[in-house]
Protein backbone atom coordinates (compact mmCIF):
# COMPACT_ATOMS: atom_id res chain seq x y z
CA UNK A 1 0.00 0.00 0.00
CA UNK A 2 1.24 3.49 -0.88
CA UNK A 3 0.98 6.28 1.69
CA UNK A 4 0.60 9.80 0.32
CA UNK A 5 2.56 12.56 2.08
CA UNK A 6 1.44 16.04 1.01
CA UNK A 7 4.43 17.69 2.67
CA UNK A 8 2.69 18.86 5.85
CA UNK A 9 -0.43 19.92 3.96
CA UNK A 10 -3.78 18.41 4.85
CA UNK A 11 -5.86 17.10 1.98
CA UNK A 12 -8.26 20.02 2.34
CA UNK A 13 -5.35 22.48 2.33
CA UNK A 14 -4.11 20.95 -0.90
CA UNK A 15 -7.59 21.19 -2.44
CA UNK A 16 -8.02 24.79 -1.31
CA UNK A 17 -4.61 25.98 -2.49
CA UNK A 18 -3.87 23.93 -5.60
CA UNK A 19 -6.75 21.81 -6.91
CA UNK A 20 -7.75 23.19 -10.34
CA UNK A 21 -5.81 26.38 -9.53
CA UNK A 22 -2.07 25.89 -9.99
CA UNK A 23 0.53 23.14 -10.36
CA UNK A 24 2.79 22.05 -7.52
CA UNK A 25 5.69 19.69 -6.93
CA UNK A 26 5.26 17.37 -3.94
CA UNK A 27 8.71 16.08 -3.09
CA UNK A 28 8.71 12.50 -1.84
CA UNK A 29 4.94 12.30 -1.89
CA UNK A 30 5.58 8.56 -1.82
CA UNK A 31 8.55 7.78 0.37
CA UNK A 32 10.73 4.78 -0.51
CA UNK A 33 8.80 4.40 -3.75
CA UNK A 34 9.17 1.15 -5.66
CA UNK A 35 7.63 0.65 -9.12
CA UNK A 36 4.48 -1.48 -8.81
CA UNK A 37 5.35 -3.12 -12.11
CA UNK A 38 8.68 -3.96 -13.74
CA UNK A 39 9.53 -2.54 -17.16
CA UNK A 40 9.59 -6.02 -18.73
CA UNK A 41 6.12 -6.86 -17.40
CA UNK A 42 4.90 -3.44 -18.53
CA UNK A 43 6.15 -4.16 -22.06
CA UNK A 44 4.42 -7.55 -21.92
CA UNK A 45 1.06 -5.93 -21.16
CA UNK A 46 1.47 -3.77 -24.27
CA UNK A 47 1.47 -6.99 -26.32
CA UNK A 48 -2.20 -7.61 -25.45
CA UNK A 49 -4.82 -6.80 -28.09
CA UNK A 50 -7.30 -5.23 -25.65
CA UNK A 51 -4.73 -2.84 -24.14
CA UNK A 52 -4.50 0.75 -25.43
CA UNK A 53 -0.79 1.38 -25.88
CA UNK A 54 1.36 3.79 -27.87
CA UNK A 55 5.00 4.09 -28.84
CA UNK A 56 6.13 7.69 -29.22
CA UNK A 57 9.57 8.55 -30.53
CA UNK A 58 11.54 11.32 -32.14
CA UNK A 59 13.83 10.54 -35.05
CA UNK A 60 15.87 13.15 -36.88
CA UNK A 61 13.74 15.86 -35.31
CA UNK A 62 10.48 14.27 -36.45
CA UNK A 63 7.87 12.88 -34.05
CA UNK A 64 6.58 9.38 -34.64
CA UNK A 65 3.67 7.50 -33.06
CA UNK A 66 2.57 3.87 -33.31
CA UNK A 67 -0.35 2.06 -31.73
CA UNK A 68 -0.14 -1.34 -30.08
CA UNK A 69 -0.14 -4.19 -29.59
CA UNK A 70 3.66 -4.38 -29.81
CA UNK A 71 5.82 -7.45 -30.23
CA UNK A 72 9.30 -5.92 -29.98
CA UNK A 73 11.18 -2.69 -29.34
CA UNK A 74 14.68 -3.42 -30.63
CA UNK A 75 14.17 -1.34 -33.76
CA UNK A 76 13.76 1.81 -31.64
CA UNK A 77 17.28 1.87 -30.29
CA UNK A 78 18.35 2.82 -26.79
CA UNK A 79 17.07 6.38 -26.52
CA UNK A 80 14.39 8.93 -27.47
CA UNK A 81 11.29 6.77 -27.21
CA UNK A 82 8.43 6.15 -24.76
CA UNK A 83 5.93 3.34 -24.32
CA UNK A 84 2.59 4.58 -22.91
CA UNK A 85 -0.26 2.41 -21.61
CA UNK A 86 -3.72 3.73 -20.78
CA UNK A 87 -5.80 2.27 -17.94
CA UNK A 88 -2.98 0.24 -16.47
CA UNK A 89 -5.20 -0.19 -13.41
CA UNK A 90 -7.43 -2.48 -15.51
CA UNK A 91 -4.60 -4.94 -16.09
CA UNK A 92 -2.30 -4.76 -13.06
CA UNK A 93 -3.62 -5.16 -9.52
CA UNK A 94 -0.31 -3.93 -8.13
CA UNK A 95 -0.34 -0.75 -10.23
CA UNK A 96 -4.00 -0.10 -9.37
CA UNK A 97 -2.96 0.33 -5.72
CA UNK A 98 -1.44 3.68 -6.71
CA UNK A 99 -5.00 5.04 -7.02
CA UNK A 100 -5.90 4.26 -3.41
CA UNK A 101 -4.08 7.23 -1.78
CA UNK A 102 -6.16 9.59 -3.92
CA UNK A 103 -9.52 8.40 -2.59
CA UNK A 104 -9.98 11.81 -0.97
CA UNK A 105 -11.31 12.70 -4.42
CA UNK A 106 -14.58 11.09 -5.61
CA UNK A 107 -14.02 8.02 -7.73
CA UNK A 108 -16.52 9.17 -10.37
CA UNK A 109 -13.98 11.88 -11.27
CA UNK A 110 -11.25 9.32 -11.93
CA UNK A 111 -10.22 8.85 -15.54
CA UNK A 112 -7.55 6.17 -15.31
CA UNK A 113 -4.00 5.30 -14.34
CA UNK A 114 -1.71 5.96 -17.28
CA UNK A 115 1.89 4.82 -17.15
CA UNK A 116 4.94 5.14 -19.32
CA UNK A 117 8.38 3.67 -19.69
CA UNK A 118 10.89 5.97 -21.38
CA UNK A 119 14.48 5.58 -22.47
CA UNK A 120 16.93 8.47 -22.09
CA UNK A 121 15.51 11.42 -24.05
CA UNK A 122 12.09 9.80 -24.29
CA UNK A 123 9.06 12.10 -24.17
CA UNK A 124 5.53 12.47 -25.49
CA UNK A 125 6.21 16.11 -26.31
CA UNK A 126 4.80 19.42 -24.99
CA UNK A 127 1.03 19.20 -24.59
CA UNK A 128 -2.02 20.31 -22.61
CA UNK A 129 -4.39 17.91 -20.84
CA UNK A 130 -8.06 18.52 -20.14
CA UNK A 131 -7.94 16.78 -16.77
CA UNK A 132 -6.24 17.03 -13.40
CA UNK A 133 -3.25 14.75 -13.17
CA UNK A 134 -0.88 13.57 -10.47
CA UNK A 135 2.34 12.48 -12.17
CA UNK A 136 4.15 10.09 -9.84
CA UNK A 137 7.77 9.54 -10.75
CA UNK A 138 8.88 5.95 -10.57
CA UNK A 139 12.37 4.56 -11.10
CA UNK A 140 14.80 6.82 -12.92
CA UNK A 141 14.65 10.59 -13.37
CA UNK A 142 12.70 12.92 -15.61
CA UNK A 143 12.98 16.64 -16.32
CA UNK A 144 9.60 18.35 -16.22
CA UNK A 145 8.63 21.82 -17.40
CA UNK A 146 5.17 23.29 -16.76
CA UNK A 147 3.87 26.52 -18.27
CA UNK A 148 1.15 28.86 -17.08
CA UNK A 149 -2.51 28.49 -17.90
CA UNK A 150 -3.76 30.50 -20.87
CA UNK A 151 -4.07 30.38 -24.63
CA UNK A 152 -1.50 28.01 -26.12
CA UNK A 153 -1.41 27.42 -29.84
CA UNK A 154 -1.69 23.79 -30.84
CA UNK A 155 0.75 22.16 -33.22
CA UNK A 156 0.11 18.91 -35.06
CA UNK A 157 3.47 17.23 -34.58
CA UNK A 158 2.09 13.98 -36.00
CA UNK A 159 -1.40 12.88 -37.05
CA UNK A 160 -1.67 11.07 -33.70
CA UNK A 161 0.01 13.76 -31.57
CA UNK A 162 -1.33 17.18 -30.66
CA UNK A 163 1.40 19.38 -29.19
CA UNK A 164 1.60 23.03 -28.17
CA UNK A 165 4.12 25.65 -29.17
CA UNK A 166 7.14 26.30 -26.90
CA UNK A 167 6.14 27.87 -23.58
CA UNK A 168 7.85 29.68 -20.72
CA UNK A 169 8.14 27.46 -17.67
CA UNK A 170 6.75 28.37 -14.26
CA UNK A 171 7.98 25.00 -12.93
CA UNK A 172 11.28 23.53 -14.10
CA UNK A 173 12.36 20.51 -12.06
CA UNK A 174 13.89 17.06 -12.07
CA UNK A 175 11.71 14.40 -10.49
CA UNK A 176 13.11 11.35 -8.73
CA UNK A 177 11.39 8.21 -7.53
CA UNK A 178 8.54 9.11 -5.17
CA UNK A 179 8.20 12.75 -6.29
CA UNK A 180 4.76 13.88 -7.48
CA UNK A 181 3.86 16.67 -9.88
CA UNK A 182 0.23 17.86 -9.77
CA UNK A 183 -0.99 19.68 -12.91
CA UNK A 184 -4.51 21.12 -13.30
CA UNK A 185 -6.27 21.22 -16.69
CA UNK A 186 -5.00 23.78 -19.19
CA UNK A 187 -1.37 24.04 -18.03
CA UNK A 188 1.09 23.02 -20.79
CA UNK A 189 3.77 20.58 -19.72
CA UNK A 190 6.53 18.36 -21.04
CA UNK A 191 8.57 15.61 -19.42
CA UNK A 192 11.85 14.26 -20.79
CA UNK A 193 13.53 11.17 -19.37
CA UNK A 194 17.08 11.78 -18.16
CA UNK A 195 17.63 8.03 -17.94
CA UNK A 196 15.50 4.91 -18.40
CA UNK A 197 12.51 5.54 -16.16
CA UNK A 198 8.94 4.76 -15.24
CA UNK A 199 6.19 7.30 -14.62
CA UNK A 200 2.62 6.83 -13.35
CA UNK A 201 -0.16 9.39 -13.89
CA UNK A 202 -3.44 9.33 -12.00
CA UNK A 203 -5.88 11.44 -14.02
CA UNK A 204 -9.15 12.98 -12.85
CA UNK A 205 -11.55 14.14 -15.54
CA UNK A 206 -14.76 16.18 -15.48
CA UNK A 207 -17.38 15.73 -18.17
CA UNK A 208 -18.18 18.59 -20.52
CA UNK A 209 -21.75 19.77 -20.97
CA UNK A 210 -21.55 18.47 -24.55
CA UNK A 211 -20.63 14.94 -23.45
CA UNK A 212 -23.40 14.96 -20.83
CA UNK A 213 -26.03 16.15 -23.29
CA UNK A 214 -24.88 13.67 -25.92
CA UNK A 215 -24.92 10.86 -23.37
CA UNK A 216 -28.34 11.89 -22.11
CA UNK A 217 -29.72 11.88 -25.64
CA UNK A 218 -28.34 8.37 -26.18
CA UNK A 219 -29.89 7.26 -22.88
CA UNK A 220 -33.29 8.60 -23.94
CA UNK A 221 -33.06 6.90 -27.32
CA UNK A 222 -31.84 3.56 -25.93
CA UNK A 223 -34.65 3.49 -23.37
CA UNK A 224 -37.32 4.94 -25.68
CA UNK A 225 -37.86 7.93 -23.40
CA UNK A 226 -38.50 11.60 -24.12
CA UNK A 227 -40.67 10.88 -27.14
CA UNK A 228 -43.59 13.00 -25.99
CA UNK A 229 -44.58 15.59 -28.56
CA UNK A 230 -44.86 19.28 -27.83
CA UNK A 231 -48.46 20.09 -26.90
CA UNK A 232 -50.26 23.43 -27.22
CA UNK A 233 -54.03 22.73 -27.03
CA UNK A 234 -54.75 26.30 -25.87
CA UNK A 235 -53.18 27.92 -28.92
CA UNK A 236 -54.72 31.14 -30.24
CA UNK A 237 -54.63 32.49 -33.78
CA UNK A 238 -51.58 34.64 -34.60
CA UNK A 239 -50.92 37.40 -37.11
CA UNK A 240 -47.23 36.87 -37.90
CA UNK A 241 -46.66 33.27 -38.96
CA UNK A 242 -42.90 33.75 -39.24
CA UNK A 243 -42.51 34.71 -35.60
CA UNK A 244 -41.46 32.43 -32.75
CA UNK A 245 -43.22 34.09 -29.85
CA UNK A 246 -41.78 34.29 -26.37
CA UNK A 247 -44.48 31.95 -25.10
CA UNK A 248 -43.68 29.38 -27.81
CA UNK A 249 -39.98 29.65 -27.02
CA UNK A 250 -40.73 29.13 -23.33
CA UNK A 251 -42.86 26.09 -24.17
CA UNK A 252 -40.09 24.54 -26.28
CA UNK A 253 -37.49 25.19 -23.57
CA UNK A 254 -39.79 23.75 -20.90
CA UNK A 255 -40.15 20.55 -22.92
CA UNK A 256 -36.43 19.90 -22.43
CA UNK A 257 -36.37 21.27 -18.89
CA UNK A 258 -39.04 18.76 -17.85
CA UNK A 259 -36.64 15.92 -18.70
CA UNK A 260 -33.83 17.45 -16.63
CA UNK A 261 -36.22 18.15 -13.75
CA UNK A 262 -37.28 14.51 -13.63
CA UNK A 263 -34.83 13.42 -10.89
CA UNK A 264 -35.60 9.73 -11.22
CA UNK A 265 -34.91 9.83 -14.95
CA UNK A 266 -31.85 12.05 -14.80
CA UNK A 267 -30.24 10.28 -11.84
CA UNK A 268 -30.67 6.97 -13.60
CA UNK A 269 -28.85 8.43 -16.61
CA UNK A 270 -26.06 9.96 -14.48
CA UNK A 271 -25.54 6.71 -12.57
CA UNK A 272 -25.34 4.69 -15.77
CA UNK A 273 -23.21 7.29 -17.55
CA UNK A 274 -20.62 7.67 -14.78
CA UNK A 275 -20.22 3.92 -14.22
CA UNK A 276 -19.57 3.15 -17.88
CA UNK A 277 -16.04 1.75 -18.13
CA UNK A 278 -13.60 4.21 -19.69
CA UNK A 279 -11.57 1.36 -21.19
CA UNK A 280 -12.21 -2.30 -21.92
CA UNK A 281 -12.33 -4.37 -18.74
CA UNK A 282 -10.16 -7.44 -18.30
CA UNK A 283 -13.17 -9.59 -17.45
CA UNK A 284 -12.72 -13.24 -16.55
CA UNK A 285 -16.17 -14.74 -15.87
CA UNK A 286 -16.19 -17.89 -13.74
CA UNK A 287 -15.90 -21.15 -15.66
CA UNK A 288 -18.69 -22.71 -13.62
CA UNK A 289 -21.56 -20.83 -11.92
CA UNK A 290 -21.12 -20.34 -8.19
CA UNK A 291 -23.53 -22.03 -5.81
CA UNK A 292 -25.24 -19.90 -3.17
CA UNK A 293 -24.13 -22.20 -0.33
CA UNK A 294 -20.51 -22.02 -1.52
CA UNK A 295 -20.58 -18.23 -1.73
CA UNK A 296 -22.16 -17.97 1.71
CA UNK A 297 -19.38 -20.05 3.21
CA UNK A 298 -16.57 -18.20 1.42
CA UNK A 299 -17.91 -14.75 2.37
CA UNK A 300 -17.21 -15.55 6.00
CA UNK A 301 -13.53 -16.39 5.44
CA UNK A 302 -12.33 -14.62 2.26
CA UNK A 303 -12.03 -11.02 1.14
CA UNK A 304 -13.48 -9.92 -2.19
CA UNK A 305 -11.77 -7.54 -4.59
CA UNK A 306 -13.31 -5.39 -7.31
CA UNK A 307 -12.05 -5.83 -10.86
CA UNK A 308 -9.61 -3.13 -11.97
CA UNK A 309 -11.38 -0.33 -13.85
CA UNK A 310 -14.86 -1.42 -12.74
CA UNK A 311 -17.02 1.48 -11.59
CA UNK A 312 -19.67 1.12 -8.88
CA UNK A 313 -21.47 4.20 -7.49
CA UNK A 314 -24.55 5.16 -5.51
CA UNK A 315 -26.44 8.36 -4.76
CA UNK A 316 -26.68 9.21 -1.09
CA UNK A 317 -30.46 9.59 -1.29
CA UNK A 318 -31.16 6.43 -3.35
CA UNK A 319 -28.95 3.85 -1.62
CA UNK A 320 -31.54 3.15 1.06
CA UNK A 321 -34.16 2.81 -1.69
CA UNK A 322 -32.26 -0.20 -3.00
CA UNK A 323 -30.51 1.29 -6.06
CA UNK A 324 -26.86 1.46 -7.09
CA UNK A 325 -25.07 1.64 -10.43
CA UNK A 326 -22.52 -0.75 -11.85
CA UNK A 327 -20.72 -0.74 -15.20
CA UNK A 328 -23.37 1.34 -16.95
CA UNK A 329 -26.42 -0.34 -15.43
CA UNK A 330 -28.86 0.33 -12.62
CA UNK A 331 -28.81 -2.49 -10.06
CA UNK A 332 -31.80 -2.95 -7.76
CA UNK A 333 -31.35 -4.71 -4.43
CA UNK A 334 -33.19 -5.29 -1.17
CA UNK A 335 -32.65 -2.16 0.93
CA UNK A 336 -31.72 -4.16 4.03
CA UNK A 337 -28.29 -4.87 2.50
CA UNK A 338 -27.59 -1.17 1.78
CA UNK A 339 -24.70 -0.99 4.31
CA UNK A 340 -22.69 -3.72 2.57
CA UNK A 341 -23.51 -2.33 -0.91
CA UNK A 342 -21.95 0.90 0.31
CA UNK A 343 -18.77 -1.03 1.14
CA UNK A 344 -18.70 -2.58 -2.35
CA UNK A 345 -18.86 0.88 -3.92
CA UNK A 346 -16.46 2.66 -1.55
CA UNK A 347 -13.75 0.01 -1.23
CA UNK A 348 -11.76 -1.99 -3.75
CA UNK A 349 -11.30 -4.75 -1.16
CA UNK A 350 -13.94 -5.78 1.39
CA UNK A 351 -12.55 -7.89 4.21
CA UNK A 352 -13.96 -11.09 5.76
CA UNK A 353 -14.77 -9.26 8.99
CA UNK A 354 -16.85 -6.76 6.98
CA UNK A 355 -18.51 -9.50 4.93
CA UNK A 356 -19.18 -12.07 7.66
CA UNK A 357 -22.31 -10.35 9.05
CA UNK A 358 -23.84 -10.60 5.58
CA UNK A 359 -22.65 -14.08 4.64
CA UNK A 360 -26.00 -15.69 5.48
CA UNK A 361 -28.18 -12.91 4.11
CA UNK A 362 -30.09 -14.43 1.19
CA UNK A 363 -30.35 -11.11 -0.70
CA UNK A 364 -26.63 -10.38 -0.47
CA UNK A 365 -25.53 -13.92 -1.27
CA UNK A 366 -27.77 -14.00 -4.36
CA UNK A 367 -26.36 -10.66 -5.55
CA UNK A 368 -22.77 -11.79 -4.99
CA UNK A 369 -23.34 -15.04 -6.91
CA UNK A 370 -24.18 -12.96 -9.99
CA UNK A 371 -21.33 -10.48 -9.51
CA UNK A 372 -18.77 -13.25 -9.02
CA UNK A 373 -20.09 -15.21 -12.00
CA UNK A 374 -19.62 -12.15 -14.23
CA UNK A 375 -16.09 -11.55 -12.95
CA UNK A 376 -16.89 -8.14 -11.50
CA UNK A 377 -15.57 -9.20 -8.08
CA UNK A 378 -13.23 -12.05 -7.23
CA UNK A 379 -11.92 -13.80 -4.14
CA UNK A 380 -8.66 -12.62 -2.63
CA UNK A 381 -6.73 -12.96 0.60
CA UNK A 382 -7.46 -10.40 3.30
CA UNK A 383 -4.96 -7.55 3.26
Amino acid sequence: MYNLDLNQMSKNEFLTTYWQKKPVVIRQGFKDFVDPIAADEFAGIAMEEMVQSRLISKRNGEWQAEFGPFESYEHLGERDWSLVIQALDNFSEEAAELIEPFRFLPHWRLDDLMASFATEGGSVGPHVDNYDTFICQGSGKRHWRVGDNGRHSEVIAHEALLHVEPFEAIIDVELEAGDILYIPPGFPHEGVALEPSMSFSIGFRANSAISLLSGFADHLIDNELGGQLLQDPQRKAITNSGEITNSDYANIKQQLQNLLDDDKLFKNFVGNFLTNAKHELDLMPSDEPFEAAEVSELLAIHAIKRLGGLRAFYFEDTLNDGVFYLNGEQINFNSEIAPVIKLLCNQVVVTPSELAPWSTNEHFVTLMVGLLDQGYWFWTEAE
